[in-house]
């Protein structure tokens, strides 16, 4: 459905060494430059964070949050420790189970440096 995600960034290099460090957990390699832009691309589309090019402060989401897939719970936790060692803020629970079987999820909410809502999600196999 989608063929990227970009945030604004208030920090271009802050942004990419959390993106870095919260992204290698799940399998994605470093971010890569493009003028006032990095990119992250995978087989689920591309993310990526910039300086807005109006000139313009960066500000985030009241209400938005962008998920990322994760293959595991040890997954989630990594890149919620990556996170927090790397500039971002915890928010909402911390990392856990939620809702109930079938379809519950193992999810990690942080904030990034520009105060953009993320998380990482394992969703639980429907017939565990």
């Amino acid at each position: 459905m989608f063929s990227h995600v970009m945030l604004g960034a208030a920090d271009l290099e802050a942004s990419r060494q959390f993106y870095d460090a919260v992204l290698a957990p799940l399998g994605t390699a470093p971010g890569v430059a493009n003028r006032h832009r990095y990119f992250w691309r995978g087989a689920g589309g591309t993310f990526s964070v910039s300086t807005p090019i109006n000139g313009q402060a960066a500000t985030h989401a009241n209400g938005g949050t962008i998920g990322f897939a994760a293959a595991s719970t040890a997954q989630v936790d990594a890149f919620h420790a990556a996170g927090l060692a790397h500039g971002g803020t915890p928010c909402e629970e911390p990392p856990g189970w939620r809702g109930e079987k079938p379809g519950r999820m193992y999810i990690a909410y942080l904030r990034d440096p520009s105060g953009n809502k993320i998380c990482a999600v394992y969703r639980e196999p429907k017939n565990a």
